[in-house]
């Protein structure tokens, strides 16, 4: 039975394979992946080469040891064997012991024949030798065997004295090979550990440099993308990176050209329409002032389509070139100091709305901005446009100074902008889904456009937000820094040489 959470396939079984998809956790990038491939490497590497290092050296260090401790072993069993075989019942085993002769401390355990036991020290006696290495000592066999001793390592030799028909034993401490062996352990992780630490260094070096001309790539990429067709990348001394740099330049290069193409032709088609349009124009400017003297309605009623389609190519004619200009990167800014209130005032009476309320910030009062007059006035005027057509009409007009700048605000009374669309409406020829559904269809999609290109100029931003008050209706903002301290300081110079 599919789970109500599973995606289902169209034969109607739960594509478990897509689930799985859905959960798959991101994949890590190219450079983090090239960095934790040198890391583990590096790792494995050390922790192999050190593994092997610390095996080889316990083995040869053990064994060196426990080869010296046997040979001494031998020896004092010889010494003692020899005591014992005079056969002197006074002989004291004990001072035999101690009086050994020992390259290392240890501590001798001996059974006579008589199964009396004598030991060296009262923390290392007959209880503490295994009942294993007794019985292989007990049967003639010599032997040996590590054994812990209160904690502590100890390797126990046990020796056979036939003659004697004894034992010989004798422990040996381990202490110092097993702490020789932990501080050599700590240096092998130390320096597993620094490896380790120096390949993820490496790696990381290596991911970066292998990975800057991608870098330089998306950097040249994101350039052209902003309009900066004239990028291109340098040239590559790797063989192989000189073929993706050879192919990004050419093809940065036919796609400058094309555009160009296209700019150059947009330009001369809008250049070469505006001589039969003023002649057309000032045609129809005279069929339209005798179109009383005309009896036939029809005949009037052609003109005035006429006169509208006539005005509306001039302004398609009008756009074209103006953003042919920004295209060019002919377009200019014509700075000259602005009342704002002013700016506003003059747009929306110059407009098709002339009255539409105004909201000037107090603040504003007396303030001056440094801008192109014209560019502004066309912003304000294609945006009380657009809300003429597409927004039911123009509802308020806002001006308001904040810290950074200063904003104009245009508000309708439509039925707004959906979330998805309001990124693309300032794109050209598009006017969004809604404006299928409006009256006035006379728009061609690049008073927004040029809105945006404007703005840009400026340096500023423009974009579309519900209205503040709850209504039904967008909000289009247009936001432009200025430097407050500075335009009073130009304000108060030009005051002075006045």
């Amino acid at each position: 039975m599919a789970l109500p959470s599973d995606p289902v396939a169209d034969d109607g079984e739960p594509d478990r394979h897509r689930w799985y998809q859905g959960i798959r956790p991101p994949r890590l990038g190219l450079r983090a992946r090239i960095t934790l491939a040198f890391t583990l490497g590096a790792a494995l590497l050390s922790t192999l080469l050190a593994g092997t290092t610390w095996a080889l050296t316990r083995e040869n260090i053990l064994d060196q040891r426990e080869s010296a401790v046997t040979r001494q072993a031998f020896r004092n069993s010889a010494v003692v064997q020899s005591q014992l075989a005079t056969g002197q019942e006074d002989t004291d085993l004990r001072v035999i012991l101690n009086s050994l002769d020992n390259e290392t401390p240890s501590r001798a355990v001996v059974r006579d024949a008589y199964g009396r036991w004598t030991n060296q020290s009262t923390a290392f006696d007959e209880a503490a030798i295994p009942d294993s290495l007794l019985q292989m000592a007990e049967e003639g066999t010599p032997s040996r065997m590590r054994v812990a001793i209160d904690g502590e390592p100890e390797l126990l030799i046990g020796i056979p004295l036939p003659s004697v028909d004894g034992l010989y034993f004798e422990f040996v401490p381990l202490t110092d090979a097993e702490s020789t062996l932990e501080s050599l352990s700590t240096s092998l992780f130390g320096a597993a550990l620094v490896t380790t630490l120096a390949g993820a260094a490496v790696g990381w070096w290596a991911s970066r440099r292998t990975l800057r001309p991608l870098a330089d790539v998306s950097m040249a990429a994101e350039a052209i993308a902003g309009g900066h067709l004239e990028t291109r990348l340098g040239a590559a001394d790797d063989p192989d990176l000189g073929v993706l740099v050879a192919s990004f330049n050419h093809m940065a290069t036919v796609l400058e050209e094309r555009i160009e193409q296209d700019n150059r032709f947009a330009s001369d088609v809008s250049h070469e329409l505006r001589s039969p349009l003023m002649t057309l124009s000032a045609s129809i400017e005279v069929l339209s002032s005798r179109r009383e003297e005309m009896p036939d309605a029809s005949a009037q009623a052609a003109v005035d389509l006429m006169v509208a389609d006539v005005a509306r190519f001039k302004q398609l004619v009008e756009d074209l070139l103006e953003i042919s200009r920004f295209d060019a990167g002919a377009a200019r800014l014509d700075l000259s100091e602005i009342r704002p209130g002013e700016l506003a005032t003059q747009s929306v009476a110059w407009s098709p709305t002339p009255d539409v309320p105004i909201e000037l910030d107090a603040d504003l009062a007396g303030e001056f901005i440094r801008a192109d007059k014209r560019r502004l006035v066309r912003v304000i005027a294609n945006l009380l446009d657009n809300a003429r057509k597409y927004g039911g009409g123009a509802t308020r007009v806002e001006v308001r100074r904040i810290p950074t700048g200063i904003q104009f605000a245009v508000e309708d009374g439509g039925a707004g902008v959906p979330e998805d669309e309001r990124d693309l409406i300032f794109d050209r020829f598009s006017r969004g889904a809604g404006s299928n559904r409006r009256a006035g269809s006379e728009g061609v999609g690049l008073g927004l456009s040029l809105v945006a290109e404007h703005v840009a100029l400026h340096k500023g931003k423009v974009w579309v937000e519900d209205r503040p008050d709850g209504e039904s209706g967008a909000r289009f903002v247009v936001e432009l820094p200025v430097a407050w301290d500075e335009e009073r300081a130009h304000a108060d110079e030009d005051l002075d040489l006045a």
